[in-house]
């Protein structure tokens, strides 16, 4: 078993598989605009780079043209219409929660998405209740790849930095644990765009599987 006090993750492409709902919600928009829907895997390793990765990539859109916030607000209200219809957490992960929960190892979650959008989502999984930090942008002036949300989540914990592991699936999630002083895990089973080498990154282990990381925890 790892030597560690509390659990951190990243949010979409760790902890919970978000994508179908992101997927929904880009094409109910692209054929409300006449324009025809795209594959799953075409849009799933955009969902990493939030609403504005989405809308430039379903609408090959660069951020400054004039109908791009547009388009990105009309896609939020589409997606909070159905925020948890179909996202889960990834499987093997309720086991490494309720692993946690069984020997007091409190866990968390530190995220760059918006708090109008995580909250709704993780009360509807159950989630809200048993994690012992959520932190948002909304909470911090600096989100990922600054480390000041990682460090909030440490100390509304009461834990040592060095004493948290933090898991994401983007290399603005290792870089800001490293920043923080975390032990980092790097989350190959979420969202990551192909030109991304996750060996890069410089994690301290590299979990290639979400049904792989409870081993890693918690094996003696």
């Amino acid at each position: 078993m790892l030597d560690f006090k509390a659990l951190l993750f990243d949010l979409d492409g760790t902890l919970l598989d978000t994508a179908p709902d992101f997927i929904t919600a880009l094409n109910k928009q692209l054929e409300l605009h006449g324009r025809v829907p795209l594959p799953a895997h075409a849009i799933r390793t955009s969902v990493t780079n939030g609403s504005a990765g989405l809308i430039q990539d379903g609408f090959g859109m660069a951020p400054d043209h004039p109908q791009f916030e547009i388009l990105r607000e009309e896609f939020l209200e589409l997606y909070i219409a159905n925020l948890a219809d179909k996202t889960a957490l990834f499987a093997g992960l309720q086991q490494v929660l309720d692993d946690c929960s069984a020997r007091g190892i409190p866990w968390g979650v530190v995220t760059n998405k918006p708090w109008r959008y995580t909250e709704p989502a993780m009360v509807q999984l159950g989630l809200m209740d048993v994690a012992a930090t959520v932190i948002c942008p909304d909470h911090v002036k600096q989100a990922k790849p600054d480390p000041e949300s990682i460090l909030l989540a440490c100390s509304e914990i009461a834990t040592a930095p060095k004493d948290c592991l933090y898991v994401g699936d983007h290399v603005r999630d290792i870089d800001a644990g490293r920043a923080a002083g975390t032990r980092n895990i790097a989350a190959a089973w979420g969202y990551i765009e192909a030109t991304e080498n996750i060996n890069d990154w410089q994690a301290d282990w590299i979990v290639d599987q979400s049904e792989q990381l409870h081993g890693l925890l918690f094996k003696d």
